[in-house]
């Protein structure tokens, strides 16, 4: 298997991360409601006050994959709170290219997201899994997760930003 780090991302990385979002949007099939830009992403991830903290895996360049990339993974995360139980690290968005999967890199990646979660003083890490991504399902389950939409029955909703555009002019 290829060695790999794990790092926080940079500046420089925006593209790698763009690139692993939109395979991973085409994985769920839903490739073209990606709409967000790389300077979009340089904006809100590397500023003053970031709205994000991602992680990248990559490999060394002589291990590289046929289209040349050494990032290969990377997760997407910030912090939230919950009045109930505090502090939460919130895992919006995980992928590890399809060809480096099975060697512990998503592995890796959950364990240093958990140290940052503890080291953190965060109650829970929590995460969205579309249905039908049952390898996803499983992975989580096998680390200990609960799936809150049959145990708890909850539901995730969104108000988009016209029908927020259309509450603030009324």
């Amino acid at each position: 298997m290829a060695s790999f780090i794990l790092r926080k991302a940079e500046p420089k990385d925006v593209s790698d991360i763009l690139r692993l979002i939109k395979e991973l949007a085409k994985f769920e099939e839903m490739e073209e409601q990606v709409i967000l830009t790389e300077k979009e992403l340089l904006e809100d991830g590397f500023g003053d006050h970031p709205f994000y903290h991602c992680l990248v895996a990559e490999i060394p360049k002589e291990q590289q994959n046929s289209e040349e990339y050494t990032v290969i993974a990377f997760a997407m995360y910030y912090f939230t709170y919950d009045p109930w139980i505090g502090k939460l690290l919130y895992l919006e968005d995980f992928y590890v290219m399809q060809e480096f999967r099975g060697f512990g890199i998503g592995s890796q990646i959950l364990k240093v997201l958990s140290e940052t979660a503890v080291k953190t003083r965060c109650s829970s890490m929590h995460f969205i899994v579309a249905e039908n991504n049952k390898k996803s399902i499983e992975f989580y389950k096998r680390r200990g997760a609960a799936d809150l939409s049959f145990e708890e029955g909850w539901r995730l909703f969104a108000i988009e930003k016209e029908e927020l555009l259309k509450m603030t002019a009324k």
